[in-house]
């Protein structure tokens, strides 16, 4: 097949026209070609259907970029020089100006193909006077350079290209650079709006390759960072006045304080000069490494705009012997040449013209030394060191193409494996989609003592380092928007406090919410918490729920009001009934306490004592053993107790209902009176004994009824083994009513069947009352309504039973027959 160039080329001619010459060359075997933004502004010919276009007119020399070319001659100097480094082989090279433009990109490209001398011999077979292509400045320039290169695999390594769409090796094979990919920088500056708080920002970018994916990568890596962006408008150096105007607007009405500057240079200016119309201060400047280190941008008319701007940028460094170099560019290398004559006359304000009255004429004496501006300046040697790179990386790489004869002779393979390192100690290499490593230093405008701008470097980003410990600050004093010493706030929404989670605003970003108290027992202990996270079980939240403290644990104690209370009753009551017990002691030969069966009453009133008493196991923190008491003591006391009071009505009704004589009865009833006492006792030990050997109550922190606190109470275990013992308890008082009523109506003498009626009816209708009481009754309070009801039944037996017989034995003049 025919050599590709002599198909593709003519009609790239007849498209574009006739190529450029460059602006600035040499001959060498070897040519180095570059394409540099020399100029800033380019004129707009109008365009019609029937006449020739006429030719595209750059102007407004940017010194800068002239630094950039003039770096690059310097490294080919260099290189020629050096007799290890392609020895006995010259180098040249062919400059042209892409007047940072696309059509003037791809006629430069065109000018370094059109050449016809074969220096290589058979290392060469195409058309190209151009070896490799160092450039461009913009991302698309250079992607469209490369789409006419790519087709001879000519390499084209760049030096300021950043657009991290070029990073793909299937479309731009060929292509290289020597400054990092901006899919780190755009992440990179995600996590420095991240790192101080930033979560409301404005986005301004250019209209290009560039600036579009560049935000693009922001705006995605921001939305991960949780940052939201309130507009991203664009820019273009073509846009009229009116478009650059209405972009300001929106940024001047906008409520971010801080707006990410994703701009190429020209575009920079731009809008800056814009904005210095408008007014547009107290914004924080975030930019892009293309224009946060432009020195002609760092000037006092600025300054109020653009001073604590932060940014990104590639390692400063310096190149020894460049300054000089620099000082020694004078018109009279070549007088004919054209761009050498407009760099003297816009630097020094002449004219190097014999014949010009209106404009001081140039002496050609004039002293660049005397010069501080872009050009001179190689303080902040950065991009120009990408370009010396690039120009030792297309050096070492056809040393190595010169060196292997039986390997490959394709040079985009031998610069894909160059590894070397500079005079500076810096390594250069290539990864596998033609990128350096990506290192950033953050840097800060500050002024100096002169009142100067300097740029301050004040962290540092290294993707090649873990997530998590690539973005780093040095302990420095940051200057912030307009030369402020505070940290400006930029939110959409004020910070949530502690105790309150962001509810998301409907229609509006998620960086925009309301705050929204947590729920009960639910905390958040940070700030623009995104959801409450509920207590742990055995914790609640605090009063402002910012923290998760233990639940209060309930339980009736004795140190409450209401635990002292019922202390107290309960002591009284045994207190009271032990009084009664020695009185009956006392009077115990007199008829009175023999007709009421002294024997069963000791034996009753010993049993409401330890009533009385029983309740207090009820108060108190639950343990194992305590549970297991309060229930059994409870069951086997009352128990006793009724027995006591069944067998009295026993005897009662079988005294004054027996056939046999009436002085037989007492001889019988007291073995029925013990036996029938012991019985029915033994058989409730007997339901305790089962009860706690199958399923014993046990101390349980009840959880679930009050999620504010724990209940710490005894859990039943086998709630049968309690209703069981409760309802023998109810059976034994039906009992003892039943045989009372029937002898409420025998004799009145030492008859205690009324009372003890009475006294069974309040018994029952407290126990009845208890149940649905205990069931509802919700934490400490069932177990003060128990307590409740053992001492309501227990003074209802001893008021009732032995308040009378006190009154008659104490108060009452009765006749001694009686006593």
């Amino acid at each position: 097949m025919d050599n590709p160039s002599v198909l593709y080329y003519p009609a790239l001619c007849r498209m574009l026209g006739r190529p450029e010459f460059p602006l600035l060359s040499r001959k060498g075997d070897i040519i180095i070609g570059g394409a540099f933004s020399i100029h800033s502004h380019i004129s707009q010919p109008s365009l019609t259907l029937t006449d020739t276009p006429k030719p595209l007119i750059c102007s407004r020399i940017n010194l800068r970029e002239f630094r950039f070319a003039q770096t690059m001659i310097f490294a080919i100097t260099e290189i020629n020089n050096n007799h290890t480094l392609l020895p006995n082989i010259s180098i040249g090279y062919q400059i042209f100006d892409t007047c940072g433009s696309v059509l003037p990109s791809m006629q430069a490209v065109m000018g370094l193909m059109n050449g016809q001398e074969k220096t290589l011999g058979k290392t060469c077979s195409g058309q190209s006077s151009a070896h490799f292509i160092i450039g461009a400045s913009e991302s698309s320039s250079t992607i469209v350079m490369l789409q006419i290169s790519g087709i001879f695999q000519i390499p084209v390594i760049s030096h300021f290209a950043t657009c991290a769409c070029l990073s793909n090796r299937k479309e731009y094979p060929s292509f290289f650079r020597t400054i990092p990919s901006d899919y780190f920088q755009s992440r990179a500056l995600a996590k420095l709006v991240k790192h101080f708080g930033w979560t409301w920002v404005g986005a301004i970018r250019s209209d290009n390759d560039y600036g579009n994916n560049g935000m693009a990568t922001f705006i995605a890596a921001a939305r991960q960072e949780g940052v939201c962006v309130e507009y991203s408008e664009a820019i273009s150096r073509t846009y009229s006045s009116e478009q650059v105007e209405r972009v300001v607007s929106v940024i001047s009405k906008g409520s971010a304080k801080v707006l990410i500057a994703f701009l190429a240079q020209s575009e920079m200016s731009i809008f800056i000069e814009e904005a210095l119309k408008q007014n547009l201060t107290g914004l924080q400047w975030v930019g892009s490494e293309s224009w946060i280190t432009a020195s002609h941008l760092a000037n006092r008319k600025y300054a109020s705009i653009l001073m604590g701007a932060l940014g990104f940028t590639i390692k400063k460094t310096k190149i020894t012997g460049l300054q000089e170099f620099l000082y020694n560019v004078h018109p009279s290398q070549n007088p004919q040449n054209k761009l050498l004559k407009e760099f003297w006359e816009s630097t020094f304000d002449c004219s190097l013209e014999p014949d010009v009255h209106d404009q001081t004429k140039c002496s050609g004496s004039e002293r660049l030394q005397a010069i501080n501006n872009s050009f001179t300046d190689v303080s902040e040697l950065r991009i120009s060191n990408n370009v010396y790179k690039a120009v030792y990386a297309a050096a070492h790489a056809m040393h190595a193409m010169l060196k292997c004869e039986q390997q490959s002779d394709v040079a985009v393979e031998h610069l894909q494996n160059v590894n070397f390192t500079l005079q500076s100690g810096e390594k250069v290499y290539f990864d596998e989609n033609g990128d350096p490593s990506a290192t950033y230093e953050l840097v800060n405008w500050q002024r100096n003592e002169a009142g100067d701008t300097v740029f301050v470097t004040v962290g540092s980003y290294d993707a090649s380092l873990p997530n998590g410990r690539q973005f780093t600050m040095k302990e420095l004093n940051i200057t912030w928007k307009s030369g402020s010493s505070k940290k400006p706030q930029s939110v959409c929404s004020e910070s949530c406090r502690p105790g309150f989670r962001q509810a998301v605003i409907k229609g509006r970003p998620i960086c925009c919410f309301s705050c929204v108290a947590c729920a009960a027992g639910e905390i958040t202990n940070s700030s623009n918490s995104a959801e409450c996270s509920r207590c742990p079980l055995e914790f609640w939240s605090n009063e402002d729920h910012s923290d998760c403290v233990p639940k209060v644990i309930e339980f009736l104690s004795y140190k409450e009001t209401m635990g002292t209370l019922l202390s107290a009753i309960s002591v009284f009551g045994a207190c009271l009934t032990l009084g009664v017990l020695c009185v009956f002691f006392w009077f115990r030969q007199t008829p009175l306490v023999k007709a009421s069966n002294s024997e069963l009453s000791f034996l009753l009133l010993f049993s409401l004592i330890l009533c009385f008493l029983c309740s207090l196991t009820f108060i108190g923190e639950p343990t194992e053993w305590s549970c297991m008491l309060r229930h059994t003591a409870f069951g086997i006391t009352f128990a006793l107790c009724l027995s006591c009071i069944l067998a009295k009505t026993i005897t009662v009704v079988m005294a004054f209902n027996a056939d046999r004589p009436a002085h037989t009865v007492p001889q019988c009833s007291a073995p029925f009176q013990r036996t029938s006492v012991l019985g029915c006792t033994l058989l409730q030990v007997v339901v305790c004994v089962l009860w706690l050997t199958i399923s014993p109550p046990f101390p349980n922190k009840n959880t679930a009824h009050a999620t504010e606190r724990i209940i710490l109470e005894c859990d039943l275990g086998n709630s049968i083994g309690f209703w069981v013992v409760l309802g023998y308890i109810g059976l034994l008082a039906m009992l003892c009513f039943i045989f009372a009523f029937l002898a409420r109506k025998l004799p009145d003498n030492f008859n205690e069947a009324k009372f003890i009626t009475f006294s069974m009816l309040i018994f029952c209708v407290v126990w009845v009352t208890f149940i649905p009481a205990y069931v509802s009754t919700p934490g400490k309070f069932t177990v003060a309504v128990e307590i409740f009801a053992i001492l309501a039944s227990s003074f209802s037996l001893f008021f009732c039973i032995f308040a009378p017989k006190c009154y008659i034995l104490l108060l009452t003049k009765v006749p001694p027959k009686f006593l």
